[in-house]
């Protein structure tokens, strides 16, 4: 399968690719507060949707970096609409490849890719390493509400141990040395337009395509994934961002 292409199409109807609304996310880049001619580090930026924003409000230069072309290409087209294709660069790569110059961003991000790390905390680290002194690491993590079902973590083909509870998430990053600062959180309706959105658009392509095996195959996954929020995950995972600041006082 091609793995980009899937998320593609179950994720085509949105412009955040988390379950989190454009209002908070707003709300989020406001509490940046970046200073003037600041470098903003977006790894795994998706639509680059949070980088144009940034760059709207603060008027900073930011780097982009996504190994989906799909997304890049999307990414491409909306940094070009907006007018700011010199002040945002995107890069096709997987974003553990990004060899970022120490301490050289005033805002690190990574949104919902703690994978390319290996991790929560190992993300954190590296994000870390590319912020200066001062400067806000900001990542988007999975936690749990309560401890989960055996039978959730059977049929998603995970652990209890991928992801912390929302404390546990929060402490991890006060273990590196990183200061908290503020965590958002997904509501029930944010979730569900998350999940209701990739149902969606999964359902829409196979229809629109019946020729295309991959639509046909994502549609299949999405269903069975749609499943398993209903029956465990809307109540047992939840979604929050969190800002940490570099060496606080």
């Amino acid at each position: 399968m091609d793995i980009w292409k899937h998320f593609a199409i179950t994720h085509e109807l949105l412009d955040f690719l988390n379950p989190m609304s454009a209002e908070k996310f707003d709300e989020i880049v406001e509490l940046l507060a970046l200073p003037a001619d600041a470098r903003v580090l977006d790894i795994a930026c998706g639509k680059a949707e949070l980088l144009v924003r940034c760059a709207r409000r603060w008027n900073c230069h930011a780097v982009g970096v996504d190994i989906s072309p799909n997304f890049v290409a999307d990414s491409r087209a909306r940094i070009k609409a907006e007018g700011r294709t010199e002040q945002i660069e995107i890069i096709e790569a997987n974003g553990a490849d990004y060899d970022a110059k120490p301490e050289s961003f005033d805002a690190t991000f990574c949104i919902g890719a703690s994978w390319i790390w290996g991790g929560h905390e190992a993300t954190l680290k590296a994000l870390a390493a590319a912020t200066r002194p001062g400067g806000v690491v900001m990542v988007g993590e999975p936690y749990w509400h309560k401890d989960p079902s055996p039978e959730y973590l059977e049929a998603a083909g995970t652990e209890r141990r991928t992801f912390g509870s929302y404390r546990e998430n929060v402490e991890t990053g006060l273990a590196q040395g990183l200061g908290f600062l503020h965590a958002v959180a997904s509501t029930l309706d944010e979730w569900d337009r998350y999940e209701g959105y990739k149902t969606l658009a999964s359902e829409r392509r196979a229809r629109t395509h019946p020729d295309d095996e991959l639509a046909r195959q994502t549609l299949e996954i999405v269903r069975a994934q749609h499943e398993q929020y209903r029956r465990w995950g809307r109540d047992e995972l939840g979604w929050a961002v969190y800002l940490f600041l570099k060496d606080p006082l």
